[in-house]
């Protein structure tokens, strides 16, 4: 499983970029970005170096933050990759909370899901022949 670190933010004006210059400030490098919003709030989850330290350094700062466990997963850039993936996982009965996709060089894209119900889902992806990623191979590990 890979980090994800988690912000949640007042849904107001200039609060993401308070909190995208507050992780700037920790030292840390951000490799990937999802947002989710309601009227009242949001939440950005990302990839970026150091997740626990990045965590510690904004919590110290007045922010809420997280670390969460996620998979992630490299799969092919094209048509059907992620739904590949998306099918293995309903076979094996892994609940698919929610997700992010982004393209990685070499014509593969890494597909990001916080997932429930399974804790060999990297080795059973893995044996049929998916591609778990390391967290060293995304970013920065604490």
């Amino acid at each position: 499983m890979i980090s994800q670190l988690t912000i949640f933010l007042e849904n107001e004006k200039g609060r993401l970029a308070a909190a995208t210059r507050a992780v700037a400030v920790a030292g840390s490098n951000m490799h990937a970005l999802y947002l989710a919003d309601t009227e009242d709030f949001g939440v950005a989850r990302m990839l970026c170096d150091k997740p626990e330290a990045t965590a510690e350094a904004l919590r110290g700062a007045g922010w809420r933050a997280a670390v969460t466990p996620v998979l992630g997963v490299r799969v092919p850039d094209v048509p059907g990759g992620l739904a590949n993936l998306l099918e293995f996982l309903d076979e094996q009965n892994v609940n698919v909370e929610y997700g992010y996709c982004m393209s990685v060089e070499g014509g593969h894209a890494v597909d990001v899901l916080k997932v429930a119900g399974d804790d060999e889902v990297e080795r059973k992806l893995a044996d049929a022949g998916f591609e778990p990623v390391a967290p060293e191979d995304l970013y920065v590990v604490d």
